[in-house]
C-alpha cells in the first residue's frame, strides 16, 4: 500500500488504521480477493463503454471521445461531516441567487461598494438583456454545481461555483449504478444514501419554476447542442431519465409568442426549457449573430414571461472566478450571515499589488482564467517548466484581469484501486443543487473527481482525471 503522509487522507490513519467512516467498508474491502476487484474494475470499464458513457476532449488534432476513468474505491462521507456541508452549499446557493437578482435590478451591492462596479460592468458574463427581468419563480440558478476540496479533519473549501450549466451529474448517477451491479451485497451491510431520485427531483424542481400562465402539468425540454458537444451523453441521459424530450436549436421556433417543439403531431409548447447551450449562442437575434445552436427570438418570449430558461441567461457572472474572491462579502451582505463555507485565498490580477504578487510568486500558485473551466487555460506553477512559467507570466502581463490565481492547496487524498493495492490520490467534490420556488434540494452526495496520475492536483476529465462513486452515510 503506497502511503502519502503529506497530505490528509480521507480513508487511511497511518500505516493499518482507518477512519470512522470507512470502519465497514474497510473490513469489507480487506477480506476481498484482489484478482476479483481487478476483474470487476475491468467489467466496470466494459459496462460504461456499452452505455457510452464518454465525453469529448476538445484542442487536439481531432476532438476524440474518451471513457471517463472510473475507480472502484468509494469516497465516504459521515452523515456529520455531509450536514455541514450541505448547509455550507444552501447557504451559498441562496447568497448566489439574492446576488443575481440585485446586480439585474436595484445593484445595492454595488452601491454599498462591496464589489466594485467595473468587476459588473466590463465583464462579459454579464448580460445588459437581463436588466430589470426576474425569472419565473425568481430563481435564477436552477442547478448548480458546487466545487469543494477538502485538506483536513473538518477544512471543506469551495474552489469555484458553476451556475451556468454545471455538468457531471450522469458521471455520479452512472457511478452509483455501477457499484450497484458490482456489489449488491455492500449495499445491504452498509446503509448509504440514495441519488437515483436526482433525475425525478429534477423534473420536479424544474416544473415548479414554470411561468405564472403555465395551464396544467408544464411541458420540460432540454435543449442541447448537439451530439459534438462534450457532455452530450448527459444530456441525452438526463432528457430519457426525466422522460422529456431532447431537442436541439433547429427543432423550435416562435408561435404565438411561445417557443414550440416539432412534434409528429405538429408544433407543441414549451413551458420549461433546460438548455445546455451557453448564453452567447442562445439567440442569434440578441447574442451572436452567428450562432446555429440556439432559438432566433427566445430572448423576447423569456422576457415577455412566456418560458422559463434554465439556468436564466446571464448567471454566469455569478461563478466568474473574479466575483468567486467576494463570495463571503456577497453571502454575510444578503444573508445577514458569515459563509459557512471557506473561499480559497484568491488574488486578483487586474490589481496592480496582486499581479507583482502573482508574478513573483508564480512557480508556488495556481493561475486560472476568469471565464475559465474545464481545466483548460490554466497553469499549476509548481508542476510548470520554466518555459511554461515564463510564457504564463507574457499571459498575465498582456491580459491581467483574464487571470486569478490561488495558492496550491494541500488536498485530501482518497485511495484508488492500483495494481499494487491502494495509492493516495487527490480528489474534489461536485454536490449538485435543484433550487425551485419550493425550496432546495442537495442530492446527498455528488461527483467526485480524481487525479489518476500521482501527486497531480488536476482533477478535470478533459486533463486524464477519474471519477468515483460518492457515499454519504445514513446516521
Amino acid at each position: 500500500m503506497d502511503s502519502d503522509l503529506k497530505h490528509f487522507d480521507e480513508m487511511l490513519l497511518g500505516l493499518d488504521g482507518v477512519r470512522a467512516p470507512y470502519a465497514e467498508y474497510n473490513q469489507w474491502f480487506s477480506q476481498e480477493d484482489p484478482a476479483r476487484l481487478s476483474k470487476k474494475s475491468k467489467e466496470a470499464e466494459a459496462f460504461f463503454r456499452r452505455t457510452g458513457i464518454t465525453f469529448n476532449v476538445y484542442g487536439q488534432a481531432a476532438a476524440q471521445e474518451r471513457l471517463i476513468p472510473f475507480d472502484l474505491i468509494p469516497r465516504i462521507i459521515a452523515n456529520r461531516e455531509w450536514t455541514k456541508l450541505s448547509k455550507g452549499i444552501e447557504q451559498r446557493v441562496r447568497g448566489i441567487n439574492a446576488f443575481l437578482h440585485d446586480v439585474y435590478h436595484r445593484q445595492e451591492i454595488l452601491r454599498a461598494g462591496i464589489v466594485p462596479i467595473e468587476l459588473i460592468s466590463r465583464n462579459e458574463a454579464f448580460l445588459p438583456q437581463m436588466i430589470g427581468v426576474t425569472p419565473p419563480g425568481d430563481v435564477y440558478t436552477h442547478i448548480v454545481g458546487t466545487d469543494i476540496v477538502r485538506t483536513g479533519e473538518d477544512d471543506f473549501f469551495v474552489l469555484e461555483d458553476n451556475a451556468r450549466t454545471p455538468s457531471g451529474v450522469s458521471y455520479m448517477l452512472e457511478n452509483r449504478e455501477t457499484m450497484l451491479h458490482m456489489f449488491p451485497e455492500l449495499f445491504s451491510q452498509i446503509k448509504v444514501q440514495p441519488v437515483s431520485d436526482y433525475p425525478k427531483n429534477l423534473r420536479r424542481s424544474l416544473a415548479a419554476c414554470a411561468p405564472a400562465n403555465c395551464d396544467g402539468r408544464p411541458t420540460v425540454a432540454v435543449l442541447t447542442p448537439g451530439i459534438h458537444n462534450s457532455a452530450y451523453f448527459e444530456h441525452s441521459f438526463l432528457a430519457d431519465q426525466m422522460g422529456v424530450e431532447l431537442v436541439e436549436g433547429h427543432d423550435l421556433r416562435v408561435v404565438d409568442g411561445h417557443i414550440a417543439m416539432r412534434t409528429t403531431e405538429g408544433y407543441k409548447v414549451i413551458d420549461v426549457l433546460y438548455r445546455r447551450v451557453d448564453d452567447d449562442y442562445l439567440d442569434p437575434l440578441n447574442f451572436n449573430p452567428d450562432s446555429m445552436l440556439g432559438v432566433p427570438g427566445i430572448m423576447d418570449v423569456y422576457r415577455a414571461g412566456n418560458i422559463t430558461i434554465a439556468n436564466a441567461p446571464g448567471t454566469g457572472i455569478a461563478d466568474d472566478k473574479a466575483i468567486y474572491s467576494y463570495m463571503p462579502e456577497i453571502i454575510e451582505f444578503y444573508t445577514g450571515e458569515k459563509a459557512i463555507l471557506k473561499n480559497v485565498e484568491t488574488h486578483r490580477c487586474s490589481e496592480p499589488d496582486a499581479l507583482k504578487f502573482v508574478l513573483d510568486k508564480l512557480a508556488d500558485l495556481v493561475v486560472k482564467e476568469v471565464h475559465g473551466s474545464g481545466g483548460y487555460g490554466m497553469l499549476v506553477g509548481p508542476a510548470a517548466s520554466k518555459t511554461e512559467l515564463a510564457n504564463f507570466a507574457a499571459k498575465l502581463r498582456k491580459n491581467p484581469s483574464n487571470y486569478i490565481a490561488q495558492p496550491t492547496l494541500s488536498l485530501s487524498t482518497v485511495p484508488i484501486f492500483a495494481k499494487k493495492g491502494l495509492a493516495p490520490r487527490h480528489v474534489d467534490l461536485r454536490p449538485f443543487v435543484l433550487v425551485s420556488p419550493n425550496g432546495i434540494n442537495i442530492t446527498p452526495g455528488g461527483l467526485t473527481r480524481v487525479a489518476l496520475k500521482a501527486g497531480s492536483l488536476v482533477v478535470n476529465s478533459s486533463q486524464g482525471g477519474g471519477t468515483k462513486d460518492t457515499w454519504v452515510l445514513e446516521d
